[in-house]
């Protein structure tokens, strides 16, 4: 493990910063020129643009629940996630480069995602992959950083341990 210096930590905020920004962009730009359940094909049989509204969690769970608390209990999960990570990136003297990467990562998601969460009380989900008979959960590029950071997180802990 290196030592976390203050440039380290500047360019984790940077990294995290362009995850909002490019996160906040492409859903600007999907609620402009695509109207709501519209679809258009990108890749025939394969990938489409969709523009969709999630009020669930990361991929569409718990989308279809009717609790009237949701919105706030992700509102208060995504708050406690993002003043963990602020608090764990601030305070670590040691940290890999990987884990560094990984908490940036999800410190980005975590703020795009509570953005969207008060200002709308659900994020915009557009990017819908699908193949023959199975079809993913349509997400969006903050869901795509999630999964890259959390598994990097998870090969540092299973193989550099």
């Amino acid at each position: 493990m290196q030592p976390v210096t203050w440039f380290n930590r500047i360019q984790w905020l940077a990294i995290a910063l362009v995850i909002v920004v490019s996160d906040q962009v492409t859903k600007a730009l999907v609620q402009k020129f695509i109207p709501e359940h519209a679809t258009i094909p990108v890749i025939p049989h394969f990938f489409n643009l969709i523009h969709v509204k999630n009020a669930g969690a990361v991929f569409g769970l718990f989308a279809d629940s009717p609790a009237p608390w949701k919105t706030g209990a992700l509102i208060g999960a995504s708050s406690l996630l993002l003043a963990m990570l602020i608090i764990v990136l601030w305070r670590s003297w040691h940290i890999r480069w990987l884990t560094g990467m990984g908490f940036a990562l999800v410190l980005g998601v975590a703020l795009s995602n509570l953005l969207d969460r008060f200002r709308y009380g659900r994020v915009v989900d557009f990017l819908d992959f699908y193949a023959r008979g199975y079809h993913w959960a349509t997400f969006n590029l903050a869901d795509s950083a999630i999964v890259v950071g959390a598994s990097l997180l998870m090969f540092e802990i299973l193989f550099l341990q």
